[in-house]
């Protein structure tokens, strides 16, 4: 289980790293025009699509297969990728071709990303005890929290050291191949972990699914329908509320790229710190009341908090940066075990790939281009937090009307 949670780090570290780092790649890989930007975020927003069709396919394997499986496969994937994103040519070498490859790339880690996270989810929760679900399973989001800080912190690092030509002939290339060596250590860690107790129970008991994705969509509909509107509003406020964050305080903060990351690297302090304790706090007081207070917070503050970034003013944008991290965290602290806790072991990986997964895409790669695409037309600062608010809106009918799901509790 150690194992399962760390090795996250290493693959949302690479994930999120293009994000942290879009206003260096819009330069090196789009040709650093006015549009550059927004053509690296719409980069990111497609190749995202393909998370869905990873997760199916990850799932399949992981329910049919297993869950140790299903994770080595991932992590290979994401090996190789990064490593030939590290040596890539940039637009000044080879022109409009290099944003080309490196779409392709990206689109290879989003394929691998949607098998890792509903992966590492269920290996956790089924081999924790039932009454620390919550905070055990929330490990996987601290962990991916906790690399999107390395990215951020490594990309803020490296601008802040190098030169800006030194950065775009050789030093943009450092995070990406301390993600690919991280990832090849990784995958040797993981090749010594053992398989999930529930999918042992199913293989002994002849319970497999030979069938998951039909399996999962006759089972568990209204199981996908729930874990759908749960990751929709963890997604917005994850990708818009935390990893955009550089990127509009860049473009409408009025700060600079270094100043812009380090903010954000102080965020993800924030949200590693409140995962675990809304984690614990949901083992206690059910998943279902602190969903629906955190959901109440998400549809009240992102529009002052995202005033606040916009003011220019440093440690106002760190305030807001701070809290609306501090909302998301604890969005997908909860949402991580709540939505794995719709299905039971049988079509789990794929039911998640469905709901929670389809969501993602959605509201997760596609939210921060929208964002920063009606920011940059309406010139109004607050629509990101508009966004986010809108989701909250949304979703808190289903949860008023979710069963819960914490021991004691039912589907």
């Amino acid at each position: 289980m150690a194992i399962a949670a760390v090795s996250t780090v290493v693959e949302w570290y690479d994930f999120t790293l293009y994000l942290y780092f879009a206003p260096v790649i819009a330069r090196l890989f789009f040709g650093g025009n006015g549009a550059s930007l927004i053509t690296a975020l719409a980069g990111f927003a497609i190749a995202y699509l393909l998370r869905p069709l990873g997760a199916i396919v990850f799932g399949h394997i992981g329910d049919r297969f297993g869950r140790r499986r299903m994770m080595l496969l991932s992590m290979a994937m994401m090996s190789l990728a990064m490593l030939v994103t590290a040596l890539l040519p940039t637009y000044p070498a080879i022109g409009a071709a290099a944003g080309w490859l490196l779409l392709l790339l990206r689109c290879v880690m989003s394929f691998s990303v949607g098998g890792e996270y509903t992966g590492v989810v269920a290996y956790l929760m089924e081999g924790a005890g039932p009454r620390r679900r919550g905070l055990i399973t929330s490990c996987a989001s601290a962990a991916s929290e906790v690399g999107g800080l390395l990215a951020v912190g490594v990309s803020a690092l490296t601008v802040h050291l190098l030169g800006v030509a030194d950065l775009a002939s050789w030093g943009w290339r450092i995070p990406f191949f301390v993600g690919a060596a991280l990832a090849g250590g990784v995958w040797f860690a993981r090749s010594a972990m053992e398989e999930s107790p529930d999918f042992e129970r199913q293989a002994a008991a002849g319970a497999a699914p030979a069938r998951p994705l039909r399996y999962a969509l006759t089972h568990h509909r209204a199981g996908i329908f729930r874990s759908f509107a749960i990751s929709a509003l963890g997604s917005i406020t994850y990708y818009v509320g935390i990893t955009y964050i550089p990127a509009f305080l860049t473009s409408v903060g009025s700060l600079s790229e270094g100043m812009s990351l380090w903010l954000s690297t102080i965020a993800a302090v924030a949200v590693i710190a409140i995962t675990p304790i809304v984690g614990a706090l949901s083992d206690r007081a059910g998943r279902r009341p602190v969903l629906i207070g955190l959901t109440l917070c998400s549809a009240l503050l992102p529009a002052p908090l995202f005033w606040l970034m916009a003011s220019g003013s440093p440690v106002r944008a760190l305030a807001g940066a701070i809290l609306l991290a501090a909302v998301a965290g604890g969005v997908s602290a909860v949402g991580a075990v709540a939505t794995a806790e719709q299905f039971p072991g049988e079509g789990r990986l794929t039911g998640l790939a469905l709901g929670a997964t389809g969501a993602t895409a959605l509201f997760g790669g596609l939210t921060p281009f929208v964002a920063h695409t009606l920011v940059t037309r309406t010139a109004w600062p607050l629509v990101p937090g508009v966004m986010i608010a809108l989701v909250a809106l949304l979703v808190l009918p289903i949860l008023l009307r979710m069963r819960e799901t914490a021991p004691g509790g039912s589907v």
